[in-house]
């Protein structure tokens, strides 16, 4: 990943003439990475981009971190929070550093502007509910399940088909979020032993260019808050484009699970890497057939990273008191593993059926009030609890 997409009306080389029937020269823009020095799209407009009607306000936001910095291990319960609104402005911050800022949502409405995150790549994990993202390359549909990547910089809006029952988890990345190297061979295609490829990957479809002038609002997210401006005509309007970088769609389910004889270490389940951290995919599979195995994960000290784990759904073998939307977070120095009496049990299992997003990061995080709000505070003495009452 990224791969070559090509859509609509272009001309056969860049940077030369491109017309219509009547004889009106389309706009070409390049939208690249790292100046003129990595992957890029070139896009064609109806009008220019850089018409701007009228700037708006600039909205201040501010991460700031929990007072408690009581260094344990958390159990964030999202499915208590109540924070409404759209796809934006529904986003609850829970969890940040440097390199990545990590919330849910539950949209209520879709928003009437467009959005576009100036300095972050996002991704977007579909809890519940689907609906279309609309972006300046095209419509893509999405589902649950659903791994949403926007790269930074593309304009775009999330409407979702229902008001109600809408859940997502977000992860906001200071640099480019990709599939691993270690699964792509010198050309970038997808080798032969990697758990997903190509075919799996769902691109923008372009639709009729949105040809309207007005005054239409964008909404820039930036570092330090939302820049509002109002652009005199609809950015949509492409009539085509090219290239390496435009949104994409990875479906969980499409995530084929590397099993063993013996359990394998979570690696062997990462889908993303990003600057600063991981994202891995646990999926329903099989377990190891090594006669004396235990399926359950051993006790584990990563003491280079923090370990988030967003539960999605399913039957969560190695602890309980999880549910559906739970976030739990281990810290790097504290050991962590199956609670009590989940070890044991796990012996002669033959298949889990959990399904869980993970974000190891590599520089310690941060959490906001938003998450102590809803963190169980006694999680960090479930490892002594009697092993008669976690059956």
């Amino acid at each position: 990943m990224p791969f070559y997409v090509q859509q609509g009306n272009i001309p056969a080389k860049r940077h030369i003439q491109h017309r219509d029937h009547n004889g009106n020269l389309y706009y070409e823009e390049l939208v690249s990475r790292q100046g003129f020095s990595d992957i890029y799209s070139n896009v064609y407009h109806i009008h220019p981009p850089t018409r701007v009607q009228r700037m708006g306000a600039f909205e201040p936001i501010e991460l700031i971190p929990t007072a408690d910095k009581t260094h344990r291990h958390h159990h964030v319960e999202t499915f208590k929070l109540s924070v409404g609104g759209d796809w934006i402005s529904a986003r609850t911050p829970l969890f940040f550093n440097s390199d990545v800022v990590l919330g849910t949502a539950s949209p209520t409405k879709n928003g009437s502007y467009i959005y576009r995150n100036g300095h972050a790549d996002e991704m977007i994990y579909i809890q519940r509910g689907a609906g279309h993202l609309i972006s300046l390359y095209g419509k893509m549909s999405f589902r649950e399940g659903d791994y949403i990547v926007i790269p930074k910089g593309i304009p775009y809006q999330l409407n979702f088909t229902s008001e109600t029952g809408n859940q997502f988890f977000w992860v906001e990345s200071a640099g480019p979020i990709e599939t691993p190297e270690r699964y792509r061979n010198q050309h970038g295609q997808h080798l032969e032993h990697s758990p997903f490829m190509e075919r799996d990957f769902r691109t923008p479809e372009l639709k009729a260019p949105v040809d309207e002038t007005g005054e239409f609002e964008i909404k820039v997210k930036l570092v330090n808050g939302y820049q509002t401006i109002f652009q005199a005509n609809h950015p949509f309007d492409l009539i085509g484009w090219d290239g390496y970088y435009y949104p994409w769609i990875l479906n969980i389910h499409d995530f084929m699970p590397i099993v063993g004889k013996i359990h394998q270490p979570p690696p062997v389940h990462q889908t993303f890497q990003a600057p600063g951290f991981v994202v891995c995919s646990f999926v329903p599979r099989l377990f190891d057939w090594h006669e004396l195995s235990i399926p359950a994960p051993y006790a584990h000290s990563n003491v280079d990273s923090d370990e988030i784990i967003y539960y999605s759904r399913g039957n969560f073998m190695s602890r309980s008191g999880i549910g559906e939307g739970s976030i739990t977070l281990h810290p790097a120095g504290l050991p962590h593993g199956p609670q009590p009496g989940k070890y044991e049990a796990s012996i002669g299992k033959q298949e889990t059926n959990e399904l869980a997003v993970m974000v190891d990061t590599f520089k310690p995080l941060q959490l906001t009030e938003f998450a102590m709000q809803i963190d169980d505070a006694n999680y960090p003495l479930s490892w002594i609890q009697d092993k008669q009452n976690d059956h």
